[in-house]
C-alpha cells in the first residue's frame, strides 16, 4: 500500500489578535492545504484573488469559487480541510469573531 503524496501547507500570517477578533491572511500555493481543522469561532472570509477552493469535509471534496472582495461568513463548529484547487496562488483574509 502506498501513501498519497503530501500537499504543501498553506501559510497563515496573523495580522491582528485582540480580545474581540483575530485576523489571519492565508496564502496558498497551487495544491496547498490548511490541514484538517475545526473553527472555534464565527468567521468571515475576504478573498484577495479569484480562484477555486476545494473544501474537504471528510466524505466529499466540493469546489467553492472565490471572487476577490466578495466576502462570506460561517458559524463556529465548521470542520474541514481547505485546498487551493486553482493552478495559481490564492489568498484570503479570515476574520474570526471572539
Amino acid at each position: 500500500m502506498t501513501t498519497p503524496p503530501q500537499r504543501p501547507q498553506a501559510t497563515p500570517e496573523v495580522q491582528v489578535d485582540s480580545e474581540r477578533l483575530r485576523v489571519t491572511r492565508w496564502s496558498f500555493a497551487p495544491g496547498a492545504e490548511t490541514g484538517w481543522h475545526r473553527h472555534e469561532m464565527d468567521y468571515v472570509v475576504v478573498p484577495v484573488v479569484d480562484g477555486t477552493l476545494l473544501i474537504e469535509n471528510g466524505d466529499t471534496s466540493q469546489p467553492f469559487a472565490l471572487v476577490a472582495g466578495q466576502s462570506y461568513a460561517r458559524k463556529a463548529g465548521v470542520e474541514h480541510n481547505v485546498v487551493n484547487g486553482s493552478a495559481h496562488p490564492i489568498a484570503f483574509v479570515e476574520i474570526e469573531l471572539r
